[in-house]
């Protein structure tokens, strides 16, 4: 953690000189902490969320001094490999402690093994939803982290979902789960997100730059079956024709009951329509190395409060602390923590003389969360052989 105005502490070695790789490959996790373990029955669905979308492999070189210069060779001085894509908010669900359940089309070649194996028996993803396509190879994307920004170079084709789910691109048998992600495309209705709704399914809903232009949001048919929706400050200003990210979180909520919206180092601002609530959280100031994927683990930040029951500032405080503790390392799902770095950074900010009494305030809530045993120290890297290297039967 690097000093701010919210938090005091020891800025954090810089991991630019190791090489990556998700999680343990043949090592099936254990959650330290089940956050919905109060709320659990035996009638409930097998899976807390379900998402679908597109796997890709993202290789990550770090220790860039600047961008590649045309006509020349860059070296890095660290390299990561991890699944990318929709992978980078299933691996932080899955992180929190959340059942998840995922369907996305794998290619079938080495790359499109390695995803499956690390997010299968690496993370614990259930993919029974998901189908490995013959022929078809796995999309890749390339990032360039350097002086705190990135340049991503991708290749890759549609995968054939018509083909691999025949249900007009989706699984026939979509797993019931408490929750659902869902990716809203301007002008395109995905059929799984209305049935799920119907089916009792809370549906969170998030959306990238709109390529139109438009910014119209009877384009997006499906925000309509959504509990809750999550754009950046941005979006909800051109969706909404507003020059205030507050406002037009306000002006959301006559099209979805939660409206939450990130406002960048200023944090989140949210409004719940039904109860009439607001909250605002600021951002814990951090170093960042990469931004990837810092966006959905917000979102699956928020979605695990959410589902927990937590308070409205307590979900927007715990999904901001996610994506800060993602930022400080690099790659999308390599970084989404766990609780086990959630712990140790609750631990050291608190050991930390001067603290600012108000900001600690804010996430005592962590108190009741985080494991009493087993915290590694502040900082914990996750820094084991990338992908490539032979291991043992």
């Amino acid at each position: 953690m690097t000093p701010s105005s919210t938090f005091t502490g020891e800025e954090p070695e810089c991991p630019e000189d190791r090489e990556y790789v998700l999680g343990a490959p043949h090592a099936h996790p254990h959650p330290q902490v089940d956050p919905l373990a109060r709320l659990r029955t035996s009638d409930d669905p097998p899976w807390d969320v379900y998402l679908t979308g597109t796997v890709f492999l993202d290789i990550v070189f770090t220790g860039l001094d600047s961008a590649p210069v045309r006509g020349t060779e860059s070296w890095a001085r660290g390299m990561g490999s991890s699944p990318g894509g929709v992978a980078n908010m299933a691996t932080a669900l899955a992180r929190l402690g959340l059942r998840t359940s995922l369907a996305a089309a794998f290619g079938d070649d080495h790359y499109g093994d390695y995803c499956w194996d690390a997010l299968e028996r690496g993370e614990g993803i259930d993919l029974s939803a998901s189908r490995t396509v013959p022929g078809w190879h796995s999309p890749v994307t390339v990032s360039m982290a350097y002086e705190g920004e990135r340049t991503m170079v991708s290749h890759g084709h549609e995968p054939p979902l018509e083909e691999v789910f025949p249900q007009e691109g989706t699984p026939a048998c979509r797993p019931r789960a408490r929750a659902a992600v869902a990716s809203l495309t301007p002008g395109r209705s995905a059929p799984w997100i209305a049935q799920a709704a119907a089916e009792g399914t809370r549906v969170f809903g998030d959306v990238g730059w709109d390529e139109t232009g438009a910014w119209d949001l009877t384009s997006l048919p499906d925000l309509k079956h959504c509990e809750a929706f999550l754009p950046n400050a941005e979006e909800a200003m051109r969706y909404t024709g507003t020059d205030c990210p507050r406002t037009a979180a306000h002006a959301l909520t006559e099209f979805v009951p939660l409206a939450v919206v990130t406002l960048g180092a200023e944090g989140a601002y949210a409004v719940d329509r039904r109860t009439g609530e607001t909250a605002e959280v600021p951002a814990i100031e951090v170093e960042a190395l990469d931004p990837t994927g810092a966006g959905d683990v917000f979102v699956a930040g928020f979605v695990t409060g959410t589902l927990a029951g937590w308070p409205l500032a307590d979900r927007l405080a715990f999904a901001g602390l996610t994506a800060a503790l993602s930022v400080q390392e690099f790659g999308g799902s390599l970084s989404a923590p766990g609780w086990a770095e959630i712990a140790a950074w609750w631990r050291r900010v608190q050991s930390v003389e001067g603290q600012d009494p108000a900001a600690l305030r804010r996430y005592a809530f962590l108190d009741d969360l985080v494991p009493e045993v087993g915290v590694e120290p502040w900082p914990r890297r996750r820094a084991v052989p990338t992908i490539g290297f032979r291991r043992t039967a």
